[in-house]
């Protein structure tokens, strides 16, 4: 069978796998019946399984001649957050929904994966199917730790994500930075306590966070190129316990992201800068203050000659060489601790549609999935991993 025609044939199984997963979401770690489903459709396809990371799978398929080993990754988690959806499917795990797609990378990449084991013979080499928990909390640096590029050892490792900013029918391929590094703070600001009649007997400590919280904006307009993108953002404000009383002490939280590598032998330091402003304001303010910063993952980068195999194979996939588009996101994402390790490739495949309802944001209650696209995705897979090994 011409394999378009094969990978098509699957449309409907994609689908229900989908709506099965999302229908029973697992936070990160918590995967159990999604793992259990996972590993029994793998094993069912003839592939060998092993668990990793607590609730991660990795699939092994042989090839019946040699060659190198790619990896094809999907993340399984879900979010804790109360799906607003009117679904067939609707979540019946109260505060807790798969708002990032990671539903349909599942099903997705089980699929292809039984797909590319019924052309095992043909295969010159292996591959390894990572189906991986808690990427929404850097999962993927746990799996590396316990051993899975080894054994065989991976050359290779691709990954899509469906999008919905981008429009079904499209598919994003670009060389470089693709995700942002992603760093989060805690920052505590102490003062001193006091009425609010009398503010020239307390050090304020509400104040001092207006002006940090003003202040940092500064190193992503004044400090830090502008072609090298740097957001500094504030999400969490806790301090004050009524309207007439100056409090001891404020927490905030937030996050810094940038698309280059920001490390201390780096020009641009976003984190260098950020705490040198938060020391300075706090001594103008007589205040003091604690801050923790919690390395998340590091930048996406594609390499120039993965890149160019995985855009050949769209133009294949699409049929139509304007449906491949540039893109680069802000967002984070930890498949950047397997490109560390190894080459490859990260790449968008739209899903928005507006007349389906799929055009909210990733992490939104209402968010969704255009489910036509589900099938590109797999093809995308099958084609990436036989043309790499193949023709390699």
């Amino acid at each position: 069978m011409e394999l378009k025609k094969e990978v098509e044939s699957y449309a409907e199984e994609v689908i229900e796998l989908r709506r099965d997963f999302h229908k029973h979401p697992e936070l990160g770690f918590e995967e159990v019946r999604t793992s259990k489903v996972v590993a029994n459709y793998l094993k069912g396809c003839g592939i060998e399984v092993e668990r990793v990371a607590k609730t991660g799978i990795v699939g092994l398929l042989r090839g019946k001649q040699d060659g190198p080993t790619i990896l094809l990754r999907a993340d399984m988690d879900a979010l804790p957050i109360q799906e607003m959806n009117d679904v067939p499917y609707k979540s019946v795990n109260e505060g807790v929904m798969h708002a990032c797609a990671h539903d349909g990378h599942t099903a997705m990449l089980l699929v292809a994966a039984k797909i590319l084991s019924q052309h095992r013979n043909d295969l010159k080499g292996n591959i390894k199917f990572v189906f991986q928990p808690n990427e929404e909390w850097s999962g993927a640096r746990d799996m590396i730790d316990e051993g899975i590029l080894n054994d065989p050892d991976v050359d290779v490792a691709f990954a899509s994500h469906l999008w919905t900013p981008i429009e079904s029918g499209k598919v994003a391929i670009s060389t470089g930075p693709v995700m942002g590094a992603l760093d989060e703070f805690k920052l505590v600001i102490k003062g001193q306590g006091g009425h609010t009649s009398a503010p020239q007997e307390a050090i304020d400590p509400i104040l001092t966070v207006a002006n940090i919280i003003q202040t940092t904006q500064m190193i992503q307009t004044r400090e830090v190129n502008v072609l090298k993108p740097t957001l500094v953002m504030f999400g969490k404000i806790n301090g004050g316990t009524t309207s007439n009383v100056i409090p001891e002490e404020v927490e905030v939280e937030g996050t810094i992201r940038y698309l280059y590598k920001g490390g201390k032998d780096s020009e641009e330091r976003p984190k260098e800068r950020f705490e040198r402003i938060v020391s300075d304001v706090c001594r103008t303010h007589r205040a003091e203050y604690e801050l923790e910063f919690i390395p998340s993952n590091s930048v996406v980068y594609n390499r120039p000659e993965t890149t160019e195999l995985v855009r050949e194979v769209a133009e294949d996939v699409m049929g139509d060489p304007m449906s491949i588009i540039d893109y680069v996101a802000m967002g984070g994402e930890d498949f950047s601790e397997f490109l560390e390790e190894v080459p490859g490739v990260f790449y968008f495949i739209g899903t928005g549609n507006e007349e389906k309802e799929t055009d909210y944001p990733h992490h939104h209650p209402r968010f969704n999935i255009d489910e036509d696209t589900l099938i590109t995705g797999v093809e995308m897979h099958v084609r990436t991993a036989l043309a790499y090994l193949n023709d390699s």
